[in-house]
């Protein structure tokens, strides 16, 4: 799946949102264990990175040339400072409506627009895909993360007492929100 779009951030600068190529293994494997090092809000920590930058190459040009799934970059000056990504539930009748979201965002670019303009263009490919709902797990104690969820139609349907246990701070609840998105 395809995407690009320019925006202007609330700095001034200018971001360009496209999907990852082959070409952005390497910046994308860069952003990934740099975001994944400045909080504790994501799924993983550096060391447990599954993948490699030729690997991470690799599923990028898997995404671009999905019907239904994508990984959209977000670059400022020429660096990759974000990403986000759908991916399907499962291709089976009863799940294929669903997809899921993730999204990273290099913290010294955060408060800028990026998070919600990286949503929005998810969401805006969940529909062109034909989804019907997207899912996020989110830290209960990343109150900014889901006020953003929230003012982009994301709604909360449960929550995990111990849905991560952190390496610094031990249990973290997480919140189970969805969007409909047709």
């Amino acid at each position: 799946m395809k995407y690009y779009k320019k925006i202007t951030l609330k700095d001034g600068r200018e971001c360009c949102l496209r999907n990852g190529t082959e070409n952005d293994g390497q910046s994308v494997y860069d952003n990934f264990n740099l975001t994944h090092e400045q909080t504790d809000f994501l799924l993983s920590y550096p060391d447990e990175n599954s993948m490699n930058a030729e690997e991470e190459a690799k599923f990028h040009k898997e995404k671009t040339e999905s019907e239904n799934e994508i990984e959209v970059i977000a670059e400022v000056d020429g660096k990759v400072v974000g990403c986000a990504g759908i991916e399907s539930v499962g291709k089976k009748f009863k799940v294929k409506h669903r997809t899921v979201l993730g999204i990273s965002v290099d913290k010294n670019y955060w408060r800028l627009g990026i998070g919600r303009a990286l949503i929005e263009a998810c969401i805006e490919c969940a529909k062109k895909a034909g989804y019907e709902q997207m899912e996020l797990d989110v830290v209960g104690d990343n109150k900014a993360a889901i006020a953003l969820y929230e003012s982009v139609g994301f709604v909360e349907y449960g929550r995990n007492p111990k849905g991560f246990r952190s390496r610094f701070s031990g249990w973290q609840e997480i919140v189970l929100m969805r969007l409909e998105v047709n």
